[in-house]
């Protein structure tokens, strides 16, 4: 009698521990299975519920196997910060901090990140600290976010006072770099600096500016070399040889997302704003009729180049978060939604059975230099893998679909 009365109170106790067991897991798993992708929602909910769907933890966009603290993530992730703004749907804001906390640890130290490379494009991730910062006030993610801006002070620069794209690129200014330093330094700078480095952030733009915009169309070229050393430079002005539409979709990102950190009063807000104008303008004029861009902006017409989903979306966010903040005129709102258009129209062109979208056409990866070695020619651009739903697209996509209300 006594040992059925000790095995009837064990299985209670391991009934009991097993169902303590699955619902602690089940609270911390991700509900993808459960997500509905209705037809009825916005393009922005579909896309982020999508990726949510297909991704059911952040480290996993792009396909990844582990966690890393990596620029992609982050655009998306930030994307989908800004949706939560306008409709605060409680997954949006785990499936953040999910990511978040898998990589930042106690001590304010974050997995995969690997300060001494000055990889600019690592700093970009720490834009989703301050909100989380603010909320809980836990002190890790400070000492993470201070982390990254020690990077930033400590990044090697052009004799001119740019910031270097990596440690392994010396001397170069790239576009995409804009956007993976500039935005966070502002916003930290403001937030925890009474705002004392904006100069220093108006500079990079003036360096790029300087040095990479060419004078007959107004585009900017993807990379400038200082030393004018690398195969691709051009010996005379340092610049690659070739206009990339995410290179500059980057860059005019960068601009308008800056732009929220400068007061209207500071002596170079004016400044950027006329960048914006400047660089839109020369865009415009090479707006395809679909309302897309092409991979490489200004030879439309060319064999191999095609209409591409991640500058195309860059500059419908552009264009549209400009016009909505009124530093580019009401024409570009309209640039803006013809280019959504052409993105939902041309590029989304099948709806998964379970409601997910598919944005194709999307160029995954392109840079300069490196080993296998980039030369930066139109070949090179246009011969480089596409990926369905690359995250340099997606991301984008949202936030033109958010300034969009669409």
């Amino acid at each position: 009698m006594k040992n059925n009365r000790k095995k009837g109170f064990i299985s209670v106790v391991l009934i009991g521990l097993m169902v303590f067991t699955s619902c602690k897991v089940t609270s911390q798993e991700p509900a993808s299975k459960d997500i509905v992708i209705s037809k009825d929602l916005k393009w922005a909910d579909k896309m982020a519920l999508t990726l949510m769907k297909r991704h059911p933890e952040a480290y996993m966009i792009d396909d990844s196997k582990t966690p890393k603290w990596d620029y992609v993530h982050a655009l998306v992730l930030h994307s989908i910060e800004e949706l939560y703004k306008k409709n605060p749907d409680p997954r949006y804001k785990a499936y953040i901090r999910r990511y978040v906390d898998t990589l930042v640890q106690n001590d304010g130290s974050i997995k995969t990140y690997e300060f001494d490379k000055y990889n600019i494009d690592l700093v970009v991730p720490g834009r989703l600290l301050f909100d989380i910062y603010a909320t809980s006030k836990e002190e890790k993610y400070l000492t993470a976010l201070q982390l990254i801006r020690k990077q930033l002070a400590e990044q090697p620069r052009t004799k001119s006072g740019g910031f270097w794209h990596k440690q392994i690129y010396p001397n170069q200014m790239w576009l995409d770099g804009l956007y993976m330093g500039e935005p966070f330094y502002a916003q930290y700078t403001v937030t925890f600096e009474n705002g004392k480095s904006l100069d220093d952030i108006a500079k990079q733009f003036e360096q790029i500016q300087l040095h990479a915009t060419d004078p007959k169309t107004g585009l900017l070229y993807h990379g400038w070399d200082e030393s004018k050393a690398m195969p691709w430079a051009n010996k005379e002005t340092g610049n690659s040889p070739n206009f990339w539409s995410r290179a500059l979709g980057w860059y005019t990102m960068a601009l308008v997302d800056v732009l929220d950190y400068f007061p209207k009063e500071h002596p170079k807000q004016k400044e950027l704003v006329k960048y914006l104008n400047n660089v839109s303008a020369s865009l415009a004029k090479y707006q395809d009729k679909s309302g897309l861009w092409y991979q490489v902006t200004d030879k439309g017409g060319k064999e191999g180049n095609y209409l591409e989903a991640s500058g195309s979306s860059m500059f419908a966010y552009a264009f549209a978060k400009g016009a909505n903040k009124g530093y580019l005129p009401a024409k570009y709102k309209k640039l803006a939604n013809k280019a959504f258009d052409g993105l939902t129209t041309q590029l989304i062109t099948k709806v998964d059975a379970d409601g997910g979208i598919t944005l194709t056409q999307a160029c995954q990866v392109a840079g300069l230099g490196g080993n296998p070695y980039r030369d930066g020619s139109y070949e090179y651009y246009v011969n480089e893998r596409k990926k369905d739903n690359d995250p340099k697209a997606t991301g984008p996509f949202i936030l033109a679909a958010l300034e969009l209300n669409r």
